[in-house]
């Protein structure tokens, strides 16, 4: 599991359903509300990392329950994707206004409600990674987006300046080229994973002569980030 966890609010049983099983295939864990009150004492008990909640809820609408969760110092850091039948501009409007990250009308495609739902996870945590981190002489700063070797700025493109991060921050550890996509594409999952070799040959080029050797193949699997010889 990805040991995120997934609120999903909606009074249909079926809609919950398409939605778990969709969770459950790319790694989630999820829990389940049929009204805006469940939904709020789960949240209170299990702080889940995101909450897909429908607009259109019995008793207390989803707007209604996203404006308490907003104004609560508790619950207002919680990303919130707000699920809607209503496609008119206004209430997409109204939904970002009480503080949803994103909103996504049905019908949706489970593919595209993971791609971002993703989006909006790898959002809110990349604002907290703000601290330079620096391997053996290679340095690379969020702040300002630099990266350098032995103090010498080195010229990337933004493709391998994400990768080059989320390498660093994940050091040592194999992943497979899907894997890379999730994380440092994200929403866009409609990308050949191919295109990944492409960046990945660009990223070590762009650390030569010293530090491309830290960006290693593993055959049949795909790449990590090591500075032990492979």
């Amino acid at each position: 599991m990805s040991g995120k966890q997934v609120l999903i609010v909606d009074d249909e049983p079926a809609i919950r359903e398409m939605i778990a099983v969709a969770l459950e295939m790319a790694d989630y864990d999820y829990l389940e509300a049929g009204d805006a009150r469940e939904a709020h004492s789960i949240i209170i008990d299990n702080k889940p990392d995101l909450i897909l909640l429908d607009w259109m809820l019995p008793g207390t609408s989803g707007i209604e329950l996203a404006r308490r969760l907003k104004r609560d110092q508790i619950t207002s850091e919680i990303p919130l994707i707000m699920l809607t039948a209503k496609t008119e501009e206004d209430n997409k409007v109204r939904g970002l206004e009480v503080g949803a990250d994103d909103y996504i009308t049905k019908p949706f495609s489970p593919r595209e409600l993971v791609a971002r739902l993703k989006a909006v996870l790898r959002r809110t945590v990349a604002q907290g990674i703000e601290s330079p981190i620096e391997v053996d002489g290679l340095s690379l700063d969020p702040v300002c987006h630099r990266v350098s070797a032995n103090g010498e700025p080195l010229d990337m493109g933004p493709t391998e300046y994400r990768l080059l991060q989320f390498f660093m921050t994940h050091q040592e550890r194999v992943y497979t080229r899907g894997q890379l996509l999730d994380q440092v594409w994200g929403g866009n999952v409609y990308v050949e994973e191919r295109t990944v070799d492409v960046h990945i040959r660009r990223l070590r080029k762009a650390l030569e002569p010293d530090f491309s050797k830290l960006i290693q193949t593993v055959r049949g699997t795909g790449y990590r980030f090591s500075v032990k010889a492979s």
